[in-house]
Parts: structure tokens; C-alpha cells; sequence
């Protein structure tokens, strides 16, 4: 199986593939995705997720900031197990889909575990991280505001956000009141999208 040009496992994609049909049974009942977006389910989420480990494909603690429905938490999870090594922390205040995303989690066996808590919580549950990852979860100003308390500690902390066609009016934004390094890394799945590698986040003084 390849996935965004890489071949993935047998074993990666015995897990992917049993995580997408919960994530089918589950959606029925608890809205995880819009409904539209569910009939390109595999490129519009699944593989447009896997890119942010294909990114960084190493065994690192990764924080997914609004899991939501495991995109892209569960799948750098299923991801990490293929390493042996790594682990993500999943913050999601919904308890439904909390509740979902520790099934998933056990279901494949994927290295991970969930924080049902509020994102501005989560720092004191979760002390440190290598990497931190956000998909349709809000814009990069909010965004930098909940990565703050991590990038404090951790002068090495890398973010990998998903952004669609109007990233640059949020990075134009964004610079008003942050400092940032910037990679643009054009996304595999859709054209007009990209995810940005944010490093060395630091606020702007007063």
C-alpha cells in the first residue's frame, strides 16, 4: 500500500484500514467529520493526516492539539507503532469523541493516550513534547496562543499545522505578534493547501 507516494506496512495498513471502519460505525452516531467528506474519506483525511508523520518520521512525543476525530493524531499513533518508540498525546475536550478516540487507541494498538480537557489545561498535564500537530482546529495567532506554554520549554519544539488556501493572510497576521521560523511544505493531498513547520516560536515583546 502506498500512501502520498510511501509504501506503508502490511501490519500499518491492517491498522489504518480497521481505524477507518470504526471511524465509519462511530460517525453514524457522534459527528467526528462532515458528512460531505466522508465520501473521500482515505485522501481527505486519512492520507492528507499521514503526511504530518511522513514529515517527521522518527519516534518523537508528539502533543495533537483538538483531536477531534484522530486526524491526525490516531494516524502518527499507527504511525509510531510501526517504530516501536514515540507516543501522542491526544487533547479533546468533547468527551464523545474522547471517548472514540480511546477505542481507536486500543483497537489498533496504536501509541497514544487522550486528555478529555480544555487545550489550555492540557500544559499542565502534559510538561513536554518534541512536536506538536493541529488540523482545522483555528487560526495560526489562536493557534500559537495554545503552542506558547510548550515552546517555553522547549526551544527545539517543532509544530506541523495543516492550512488551506488562505494560510498566508493567517501568517501575514500571525507575525504582528509572534516570531517564528516557516518551512511551507505543499501538501500531497490537495493543491492548494500546504502544512506549515513552525520552529522557534517565541512572542513578540510589548
Amino acid at each position: 500500500m502506498n500512501i502520498n507516494g510511501q509504501s506503508v506496512s502490511r501490519e500499518t495498513q491492517e491498522k489504518l484500514e480497521h481505524f477507518v471502519e470504526l471511524f465509519k460505525k462511530w460517525n453514524a452516531t457522534t459527528n467526528l467529520v462532515a458528512p460531505s467528506t466522508l465520501t473521500d474519506l482515505w485522501s481527505r483525511h486519512v492520507a492528507d493526516s499521514a503526511q504530518i508523520f511522513q514529515l517527521a518520521p522518527k519516534p518523537q512525543h508528539w502533543i495533537d492539539l483538538g483531536s477531534g476525530g484522530g486526524f491526525p493524531g490516531i494516524i502518527t499513533a499507527i504511525f509510531l507503532t510501526e517504530i516501536g518508540d514515540g507516543w501522542v498525546d491526544l487533547v479533546e475536550s468533547n468527551n464523545k469523541k474522547a471517548g472514540f478516540l480511546r477505542v481507536a487507541l486500543t483497537e489498533t494498538g496504536a501509541r497514544g493516550s487522550v486528555h478529555p480537557v480544555r487545550i489550555e489545561k492540557a500544559p499542565s498535564l502534559v510538561q513536554q513534547c518534541d512536536a506538536i500537530s493541529a488540523r482545522a482546529l483555528a487560526d495560526l495567532d489562536t493557534l500559537f496562543g495554545y503552542i506558547e506554554p510548550w515552546a517555553r520549554k522547549n526551544d527545539s519544539l517543532t509544530s506541523y499545522l495543516n492550512k488551506g488556501r488562505d494560510y498566508e493572510v493567517e501568517v501575514h497576521k500571525a507575525r504582528g505578534r509572534w516570531d517564528f521560523d516557516l518551512v511551507r511544505h505543499q501538501s500531497s493531498v490537495e493543491a492548494s493547501s500546504v502544512v506549515l513547520e513552525i520552529s522557534h516560536l517565541r512572542r513578540k515583546a510589548d
